[in-house]
Order: C-alpha cells, then sequence, then structure tokens
C-alpha cells in the first residue's frame, strides 16, 4: 500500500526534527522504480489534501545522503519535500527528503530514523539503499560518528578512510541472499572519485581533516572494552564505528558510488589520559560537528557533479555467476532494480 506524508500541522515539524516540506510524494515498489514518476499531494494549512499532481522524474537526484548520529535533517535543504518508499526489503529507516542544496536536487535520510530509534544493528540498510537507488540516486555521501584510534585523530576531526574492516556479527550484508549468488569486488570499498570530492570540501570548510585510513566497524550497541580497543589499535586501524557495514557492501552491490565522512567524537577507550567514550561526549562532540559537517556537504554537492569516473556503476557487471536461465522469473521481478539490466 502506497502512504502519503504531508506537512506537519503546526508546531509538529520542529518537534520531528526535519526541514520545511512543501509537499510529499509516495513511490510503490516493482520494476518501475527506474523511471518512476512520482505524485504528490499538496496540503493546505489544515493538512488536508487539495490537490495531485506528477513531479518530475525521480532519476534528476544524483546525490544521496545519509545523516549518522546527531545529524537528523538538512536545514539548507530548499523546495524540501517527504518521499515515502516501499521496497523488497520493508520500510527505510525513514521518509526520505528530497531538495536542492547548493543548485542540485539530493535526497536526505537519517540513517537511524528522526527519533534515532534503530540501534546499529536493527538499521534496515538493505531498504535504505534500494530507496536511493530507486529515486536515480548514483553517488551516497554517508556522515558516521567514529571513535579515534590514533592520537593524532584528536575529537572534532574528519577522516575520510579508505579502508574498512568488518567486525560485525549479525547483520545481513547482501541484497541476493536468496539468490543469484553475485561475488562483487570489494578491495577498494569506498569510490576513490568521491573520496577526494570529501576531502577538498573539508579543507574548503577549514576543517582539520584525514585523508585515508581504516575504519573498523564493529556490532556494537555497547562500546568497546579496554582490551578490544588495544587489539584494534594493535592491528593499524584508524577510527571505530557502528554503522559503516554493511552499507560499503550493499552500495557496492547497488552499483553507487559510496564514501564516509567520518566525524572524530572520542578516543574510544584506549587513551591513558583522556576519558572514556561515553554517550554524552559523542553527543556533544556531534553538536560542535555538525554545523561543519553539513558545510563540507554544501560545499562537496557541486564538486561531485564533476568527479571523475569509476567503476562503481558496473560492479555487477562481471558478478553474477548463476546462469541467466537459473534465476526465476519472481527472483527477476524482485531484484530487477539491481539486476534487471544484466539478464536483458
Amino acid at each position: 500500500m502506497v502512504s502519503y506524508l504531508g506537512r506537519p500541522r503546526n508546531g509538529a515539524r520542529d518537534r520531528l526534527l526535519l526541514p520545511p516540506c512543501r509537499s510529499a510524494v509516495s513511490l510503490r515498489r516493482g520494476d518501475q522504480y527506474n523511471n518512476a514518476l512520482a505524485r504528490k499531494r499538496h496540503f493546505t494549512s489544515g493538512g488536508t489534501f487539495n490537490e495531485t499532481k506528477e513531479i518530475g522524474a525521480v532519476s534528476e537526484i544524483q546525490v544521496g545522503i545519509i545523516g549518522g548520529s546527531g545529524l537528523y535533517r538538512m536545514p539548507d535543504l530548499a523546495e524540501a519535500e517527504q518521499v515515502s518508499i516501499e521496497t523488497p526489503f520493508g520500510h527505510p529507516s525513514d521518509s526520505l527528503t528530497i531538495g536542492m542544496l547548493s543548485g542540485l536536487r539530493v535526497a536526505f535520510l537519517p540513517r537511524h530514523g528522526r527519533y534515532h530509534q534503530f540501534s546499529p544493528s536493527h538499521v534496515p540498510a538493505r531498504a535504505n539503499f534500494w530507496a536511493l537507488k530507486s529515486l536515480g540516486v548514483k553517488q551516497v555521501i554517508s556522515i558516521n560518528a567514529v571513535g579515534s584510534m590514533r592520537e593524532d585523530i584528536v575529537p572534532l576531526d574528519l577522516v575520510v578512510p579508505d579502508q574498512i574492516f568488518d567486525r560485525t556479527l549479525n547483520r545481513v550484508r547482501t541484497f541476493f541472499d536468496e539468490g543469484p549468488v553475485v561475488h562483487v569486488a570489494l578491495a577498494d570499498p569506498f569510490c576513490p572519485a568521491m573520496r577526494p570530492a570529501l576531502v577538498a570540501a573539508a579543507r574548503s570548510a577549514g576543517a582539520r581533516v584525514h585523508e585515508g585510513g581504516t575504519y573498523i566497524c564493529i556490532e556494537g550497541p555497547q562500546f568497546s572494552t579496554k582490551a578490544e580497543s588495544r587489539v584494534y589499535r594493535s592491528w593499524g586501524v584508524d577510527v571505530i564505528g557502528m554503522t559503516a557495514m554493511p552499507e560499503a557492501r550493499l552500495a557496492r552491490e547497488a552499483e553507487l558510488c559510496y564514501a564516509v565522512l567520518a566525524l572524530a567524537t572520542d578516543y574510544d577507550v584506549w587513551h591513558e589520559t583522556e576519558e572514556s567514550v561515553n554517550v554524552s561526549t559523542v553527543i556533544e562532540n556531534l553538536r560542535r560537528n555538525t554545523e561543519t559537517a553539513q558545510a563540507v556537504i554544501r560545499d562537496v554537492i557541486p564538486m561531485l557533479a564533476q568527479a571523475a569516473d569509476c567503476e562503481c556503476g558496473s560492479a555487477l557487471a562481471q558478478a553474477i555467476v548463476t546462469a541467466r536461465e537459473g534465476i526465476d522469473p519472481p527472483t527477476r521481478e524482485r531484484l530487477g532494480l539491481l539486476i534487471g539490466r544484466y539478464l536483458e
């Protein structure tokens, strides 16, 4: 069933932590995703429908932004509207906000939901990336809160990692768990064309940014023990977080460019003189870093439009192992958004 999300009644917008919205849209799942025309309903001040008309093709949206802890809205989005999307993997973390930013249409999604109701282990990552793909998104910027595992990465620094180490335990990590068999390459998990743009935008915003590094993703939701933290440091990782996996895996399977802007909030628990990580420290430093992150996003959007070519958009070209005749019609229909062009 398709649901429509409208403008909140007076006073509700601030409680929902959403940017001002003109209207709302809804898309239903199916093979019409790639070139879908969504319909929107305009609302009167009392919250009732007064007309329905078409909006433009959703393929105009090039960039998706996944907001992490502390970043539940993008107040800079102009002409914002809410979109509710149903996917074969359930509903995304929240409705998506589509609007204009730095001259381009972008889609914003709060990873943990507008109320931070999803823990890292229960973020509906497959639905999130399917929803972004269905809107025509090609590049995804992921904002992640992390702990620093190096002395020289101090709290409030930004990091644009180039590698990731997956220590999660209980998360579905593929769109293809029910077939077909697909083996994508993941040697370089973050888009090599997006990372330099993020670094340049961070420097332009006046932030202290570290280019490259390894992000270790743990299951959570608890923070590490001191023993775990010391072992991770001995492995040579640079930052620690709970959310970049399975996102990096799913982005590659969805043939989306994906890069992380990591916001350092603490020294985890390994540091001998600094306070061990706790929620209040993380939230306070995220609050201080949110404005910087938003400035980086504003600056990087035009750069991404000029980003160099990469191979992310053809990751499945040689990755589908199952013979085409071995992929049944229901699977072809269900996963048509991802594999349809390779089965023609």
